[in-house]
């Protein structure tokens, strides 16, 4: 089973958004084994960046605003191609001073949702939905649609 980790700077505090994510969670476990990993905000940038890429394996995919942006079937093709050679995938939402350099150069795939500003736990869900939505698009699912 392919693994997927979400390293996120920061704690969801609103319960609704907890509740979101663990349902996607609850859902994306008959695709692949979901870890997310919370991070505490550092001093700074350089801080978090390290913290991490100590964390981070396989193919990162760094959410930031300069990312390349991809449809849901765009992103589900990526995703394939990781899944159908075993990779692990982790996928990263820095803190709201955004993403260290560090992170950015290792990344294997910067990825930008839009143009506009999200609060940070609420990019949380919406990533997790997409993630949802590439499996179900990549299996042939309803869902999407």
């Amino acid at each position: 089973m392919i693994k997927v980790n979400i390293i996120c700077v920061g704690k969801i505090k609103e319960d609704f958004y907890r509740a979101a994510v663990a349902e996607y969670a609850k859902r994306l476990s008959r695709f692949c084994s979901i870890e997310i990993t919370e991070l505490p905000e550092g001093k700074n940038l350089q801080e978090e960046g390290q913290a991490i890429l100590r964390r981070a394996q396989g193919c990162i995919i760094a959410l930031c605003i300069e990312g390349k942006k991809l449809s849901s079937t765009a992103l589900a093709a990526e995703m394939k191609k990781l899944c159908d050679r075993g990779e692990k995938i982790t996928f990263v939402i820095g803190s709201s001073e955004g993403l260290s350099p560090a992170v950015k150069e290792a990344a294997n795939l910067k990825l930008s949702f839009s143009d506009m500003t999200f609060p940070h736990q609420l990019m949380r869900v919406i990533l997790c939905e997409q993630i949802y939505r590439a499996f179900m698009i990549n299996g042939g699912g309803e869902y999407h649609k």
